[in-house]
């Protein structure tokens, strides 16, 4: 049973936000020119970059190189943070920006291969040996079949943990359409999960 891993627990959506709380503390402190303060940012956020990135991503190759774009991006841009959202929802927006300027840069020259395997890269970026290890990967092949706007709402929200309203400021669309594009996925996950249990149930009975 994977259903569970659906929702954003509140304990869980209590965690984020104190996560945002503290990385916007440490992006703010490192435009001051805190290294400490820079150092902490970037590992307190470096997993959450890897997995968008990995989400949006086609080459899982180039996962850690654009991961790594996005906090010399961010960096670089950090004078002109004023902490008006979180740190996390304007870093991922960087990452999303990396991303399409990848693929803009990408399409100018010729391909060698395309080969959509994002799925691959999020689970080599998650901790192995965990409860519900095989649920998340269980979860990652459903999400694949879902249009690429529903799945990445689903996945800052409900993965990421994020609030609606920081998802639609990294996803670059207004706050309704991402509740919108997240109860259409989760309908869609649900349903799939009970095709999923119909063969197991028969077998039982």
């Amino acid at each position: 049973m994977i259903t569970s891993v659906l929702p954003v627990s509140p304990r869980a959506g209590e965690k984020a936000a104190l996560l945002d709380d503290s990385t916007t503390a440490w992006a703010l402190a490192a435009r001051g020119g805190d290294a400490d303060a820079v150092e902490r940012f970037v590992r307190a956020l470096q997993r959450d970059v890897q997995r968008y990135v990995a989400h949006l991503c086609a080459d899982p190759q180039a996962v850690d190189d654009l991961a790594q774009d996005t906090f010399l991006r961010a960096l670089g841009s950090l004078h002109r943070f004023e902490g008006r959202s979180s740190a996390r929802a304007w870093l991922l927006a960087i990452a999303r920006r990396a991303v399409v300027d990848s693929y803009r840069y990408a399409a100018a020259r010729p391909r060698l291969s395309d080969v959509p395997d994002w799925q691959l890269a999020v689970e080599n970026a998650q901790p192995r040996d965990l409860p519900g290890f095989d649920d998340g990967i269980a979860l990652l092949d459903l999400l694949d079949s879902l249009p690429d706007e529903r799945r990445e709402a689903f996945v800052l929200t409900q993965l990421l943990g994020l609030p609606y309203a920081d998802a639609a400021e990294a996803g670059d669309c207004p706050i309704g359409t991402v509740r919108s594009r997240v109860a259409r996925a989760r309908a869609t996950l649900i349903d799939l999960l009970a095709e999923a249990e119909m063969p197991t149930a028969r077998a039982a009975a």
